[in-house]
C-alpha cells in the first residue's frame, strides 16, 4: 500500500490559506485601529463637553486635556498593582498632592564643599 501525495495541489491549497489567514489579521488589525481612534475621539469630546458645561474649558488649553500613552499606562499598571496585587479592600481611590516641609537633609547646599583658598 503505498500514498501518492499531489505536492502541487498541497502547495495551491497552503498558499491560499496562508494568504486567507494574512487578509483576515491584516483587516482585524486596521478595524480594531479605527475603533480605538475612534474611541479616543469619543472620550476627548466627551471630556471636552463636560468642561463645557462646568465652565473650566476656558481656561485649559488644547495640549492640557490629552494624556500621553505613558501617563496612561502608568495609572493602568498602578490601579491594576492596587487592586490584584493586595488585600480585599474597598474599590475607592483618591489621589491627593501633598506638599513637603522643608528639611535640611534634603537640602543640596550641604552636599557641596566648600573650600576657601
Amino acid at each position: 500500500m503505498t500514498l501518492i501525495f499531489d505536492t502541487p495541489a498541497f502547495l495551491e491549497q497552503g498558499i491560499i490559506i496562508a494568504i486567507t489567514g494574512y487578509v483576515i489579521v491584516f483587516t482585524a488589525l486596521v478595524i480594531l485601529y479605527f475603533a480605538f481612534t475612534a474611541v479616543s475621539k469619543i472620550l476627548l469630546i466627551k471630556t471636552k463637553r463636560h468642561l463645557a458645561k462646568s465652565g473650566k474649558l476656558k481656561n485649559l488649553k488644547n495640549n492640557e486635556i490629552h494624556i500621553s500613552g505613558e501617563v496612561s499606562a502608568a495609572i493602568a499598571m498602578a490601579v491594576y498593582l492596587q487592586n490584584y496585587l493586595h488585600d480585599e479592600e474597598s474599590g475607592i481611590l483618591t489621589i491627593k498632592k501633598i506638599s513637603k516641609t522643608y528639611s535640611p537633609w534634603s537640602s543640596k547646599i550641604y552636599g557641596l564643599r566648600n573650600s576657601n583658598r
